[in-house]
């Protein structure tokens, strides 16, 4: 599955547009990892436990959303962006939203076309549907 943030794929066409997908997850921080956290933001500096969960959180949401896409048939995400905020001082949210599209490569010659596009509708091939994948 290809995620872009842009509103296009260079060297494709959109061919389907199936809507809007997201993924959220609400978390709440651990007593320990808030206290550890907390000695931590004396002395200033990251706060390993609180990257930490953000990044897992951040993995969360764009499986979930990337699933919701495969569903409706989608190869492509495109407008993808996140979205952050606190809930209630213990709950953090975390929301990956964009648009599931099925995109075609360009071929040689078509306007356009990109160096990508072209060797890939050479070689035959459609962007990869399979799950996890993020390139074409």
């Amino acid at each position: 599955m290809l995620i872009v943030t842009t509103n296009d794929v260079p060297g494709h066409r959109i061919d389907a547009v199936f809507g809007e997908v997201m993924g959220l997850t609400v978390r709440s921080r651990d007593i320990g990892s808030q206290l550890v956290a907390g000695f931590r933001s004396l002395g200033g500096g990251e706060l390993p436990e609180m990257t930490k969960a953000l990044y897992e959180s951040r993995q969360e949401v764009m499986s979930r959303m990337v699933n919701e896409a495969q569903q409706r048939g989608a190869n492509a995400i495109v407008a993808m962006r996140f979205d952050t905020s606190e809930m209630g001082g213990n709950w953090t949210e975390v929301c990956a939203y964009g648009t599931a599209v099925y995109i075609i490569p360009l071929k040689e010659g078509e306007s356009g076309a990109t160096g990508q596009s072209v060797y890939l509708t050479q070689q035959g091939q459609q962007p990869n549907n399979e799950p996890g994948n993020t390139q074409l």
